[in-house]
């Protein structure tokens, strides 16, 4: 299946190398290879294969290869001076894709020594977006207790799915995260991971779960920074005038995969949400160069509303979502007029949409198969 950005990372790689970032098993080594098909002479390499591994450490490609493809190259030592030595030095015809499970804090760490020589793309699970985008047919709840992934997603059958999703779990936690960080306890990571899978959509205090698993708030933080780093999960703060402040206060966390969410369909419905929220910021930044940035907003006396999409860190649209038809979230009208902004409520099972001075009630459904940001 075609993935909606194959174009854009076409484009890109005709003018810079290209990092494909994004969750284990989000389909960026099927659309590398789908990408791969369109140059003459492809050469895809797995840093995870030892006979990838000697070809990489030693650049033995051949020298007709128009379009490298290197897959996991930053669980190469030092892979940032390597990169940049390949690419300094490439003859003219090149082109370079990298793809990796690690999170954009990782290539952060690069420094001054690729800037400017690279696009960045997200590839994220499916969202309503996308899929309507490319005329699929499914339904939020298919989504909701499949999630995104492609392979549990276009699983024949819901039992596949989870089987899927165990053995997934279970390399993310055994395999994935010992190999990202030197981990002393991996019963208390275990052990925080399936909190969150508890606490979707609530304010997150490191202390509450610290207490519960027997370990410090200290690191309590660093393992969820470990499954944010992993495309695990992703933390939505409350948002700010002040970003260091918005940093501090007590994230909200949400799951890539919506079928790790435990709990009801309101929680699950949330997550949907915020995922297909937050593929949309990231396309609008690695295609558009809009910075959206996705929020929650909350004051001292704990009046909420569940989201706030924001552009150069001012509020361009308050969010409740709804799994029924009720009345206009109060939050949502008290922060609309204090903010002066048009809001929405969005709605999964909805019955009919209306306008209310100035939020609107809307199809969720709908709503997310069209958001562009």
């Amino acid at each position: 299946m075609k993935r909606a950005q194959e174009n854009h990372i076409i484009q890109d790689l005709h003018k810079k190398m290209v990092f494909l970032v994004g969750p284990r098993q989000a389909g960026k080594t099927y659309l590398a290879k789908r990408i791969a098909k369109v140059f003459k002479q492809a050469t895809y390499l797995n840093y995870d294969s030892h006979k990838d591994r000697t070809i990489i450490q030693q650049e033995a490609w051949l020298n007709d290869t128009e379009l490298l493809i290197l897959d996991e190259l930053h669980k190469m030592p030092d892979w940032k001076n390597y990169l940049k030595g390949v690419y300094d030095t490439k003859p003219e015809h090149l082109k370079i894709l990298v793809a990796g499970s690690a999170r954009l804090e990782v290539y952060r760490e690069i420094g001054d020594s690729l800037a400017g020589r690279y696009f960045l793309h997200h590839l994220l699970p499916f969202s309503p977006a996308e899929l309507h985008t490319l005329k699929q047919d499914y339904t939020l709840d298919q989504l909701m207790n499949r999630g995104g992934f492609p392979e549990p997603y276009l699983s024949d059958s819901d039992t596949d799915a989870e089987r899927w999703r165990l053995q997934y779990t279970e390399s993310l936690v055994r395999s994935d995260i010992l190999d990202f960080k030197s981990i002393n306890n991996l019963r208390a990571i275990q052990q925080v991971f399936e909190r969150l899978r508890h606490r979707v959509g609530s304010t997150l205090s490191y202390q509450s779960i610290a207490e519960d698993v027997g370990a410090s708030p200290i690191t309590i933080k660093k393992y969820i920074e470990i499954f944010e780093a992993l495309y695990i999960v992703f933390r939505v703060t409350p948002f700010s005038n002040n970003i260091a402040r918005s940093l501090l206060k007590e994230p909200k966390v949400y799951f890539f995969d919506t079928g790790l969410v435990e709990g009801d369909d309101g929680a699950r419905f949330e997550n949907l949400v915020a995922n297909s929220l937050l593929k949309a910021c990231y396309v609008a930044r690695d295609t558009k160069a809009k910075d959206f940035k996705l929020h929650y907003i909350r004051t001292k006396d704990k009046r909420e509303v569940d989201f706030a999409l924001c552009l150069n860190n001012k509020i361009e649209q308050l969010m409740e979502a709804k799994l029924s038809q009720t009345d206009i979230d109060k939050n949502l009208v008290h922060f609309a007029q204090k903010y002066e902004l048009n809001a929405l409520q969005l709605v999964k099972n909805i019955k009919k949409e209306y306008q209310q001075k100035n939020i609107r009630c809307l199809d969720a459904k709908h709503y997310l198969e069209n958001l562009d940001l």
